[in-house]
């Protein structure tokens, strides 16, 4: 007898039951038709989050966020701490790519436009133009300012700028010390993008390990949880904010406040997740493989981590998506505050400061603008990410 599995056809009879012809199969040319039916919970949920374009364009979008983070010092024109006084407050500079000769004929250049600059004689503002006469040359893997990539490769090499170092290529504006900032708004990505990682994780720990305790115990376990969670919910989040930052040693480094702020968002972000949790346990801690596992000798930590908590993890990977933009959020609002990372250290909330009044939005508007968009795109894109991930942790809902 063959061992081969015939492809099924199937036939589609009309009312008077006269035969139509075969209908084309659901399976593809050569694929054994028992593989839908033996596809593990893995492969249906990778299936349906892909069969989702919107959540895997979001997954794009939030992979290239943190690969500029990775290569920060590379992408970037320059050093974001490069100061131009010259050029404070300048326009963005558009790219073009051709530059039409003296003959009329146009060829390709890739190329910005210089600053004109004028000096109101009444207040003696500086205000820029940009000069169409001056072009500035510009090339894809040219030298720029030296750094070190990850803080150990030197490298001088910069995927975009000027083909004359000295020259400006402020592709965003600067700030009010003239500088870049393209550059930095992609250092500003690190920060941002690595601290709600890093905030999500540590909240991760505490919320799953208390979640679970709870949810598996139950009694007074379950009661001293729940009551701190309840406690911790009510505390008002911008006073407590305040008064843990406050409390962040002035003559703290710059990665010392970084990693403060980080467990400051953390430690209120976890109460959500452990509640989820526990409700998840409270209703798989009677299932039979858990009833399998203790009489077959596991003890309780075993139960827990090994048994119940592996079958979560594609609901607590859809729940850690939706919880990162929070964290990028509550950093951007406690930098912006001021009570949160502050110069020199670059993220988008330190890069907003630079917009809280007026008079520097009707200058400068391009302060506001991008590094608030970042954020928004930042915050859309995990969201779509989560709904997607959220609809294929369960693969059998219709």
């Amino acid at each position: 007898m063959s061992d081969t599995h015939p492809t099924p056809t199937f036939m589609i009879l009309p009312s008077d039951g006269e035969e139509t012809g075969p209908a084309v199969s659901p399976l593809r040319p050569g694929q054994n038709p028992d593989a839908i039916a033996i596809s593990g919970q893995w492969t249906l949920i990778r299936r349906r989050f892909f069969s989702n374009k919107v959540a895997v364009f979001a997954g794009i979008v939030v992979l290239l966020f943190y690969a500029i983070g990775l290569f920060a010092e590379f992408l970037a024109p320059t050093s974001p701490t490069l100061a131009q006084p010259t050029f404070t407050y300048a326009p963005p500079q558009d790219i073009s790519l051709f530059v039409t000769g003296e003959d009329g004929t146009r060829h390709w250049e890739p190329h910005v436009k210089g600053y004109a600059m004028t000096v109101d004689p009444a207040s003696l503002r500086r205000s820029f133009a940009i000069d169409d006469a001056n072009v500035i040359p510009i090339g894809l893997f040219v030298e720029g300012v030296p750094y070190k990539l990850w803080g150990l490769f030197e490298m001088n090499t910069h995927l975009l700028g000027p083909l004359d170092p000295t020259q400006p290529m402020n592709l965003l504006g600067t700030d009010s010390l003239g500088r870049d900032l393209l550059s930095r708004l992609i250092f500003g990505t690190r920060i941002s993008m690595s601290i709600g990682l890093i905030g999500v994780i540590s909240s991760l720990i505490i919320g799953v390990t208390l979640g679970a305790l709870s949810g598996y115990f139950g009694g007074w376990t379950d009661i001293a949880i729940q009551r701190l969670i309840e406690v911790i919910s009510a505390m008002p989040t911008i006073p407590l904010w305040l008064g843990l930052a406050a409390a962040v040693p002035i003559a703290w480094s710059p990665l010392q406040v970084y990693f403060m702020v980080t467990l400051i968002v953390s430690l209120l972000a976890w109460t959500g997740l452990a509640r989820e949790v526990r409700g998840r346990f409270l209703a798989l801690r009677s299932e039979d493989f858990v009833t399998a596992a203790i009489l077959d000798g596991s003890g309780q930590m075993r139960v827990i981590f090994r048994h119940i908590l592996p079958s979560l993890t594609s609901h607590i990977l859809a729940v850690v998506t939706l919880a990162i933009p929070t964290m990028i959020v509550a950093e951007t609002a406690l930098s912006f505050l001021g009570i949160g990372l502050k110069s020199p250290v670059i993220s988008w909330g330190v890069l907003l400061q630079d917009a809280q009044n007026i008079r520097t939005i009707a200058t400068a508007p391009w302060l506001l603008i991008w590094p608030s968009g970042a954020v928004v795109l930042t915050v859309l894109a995990f969201n779509f990410l989560g709904d997607g991930m959220r609809d294929a942790a369960d693969p059998y809902a219709t």
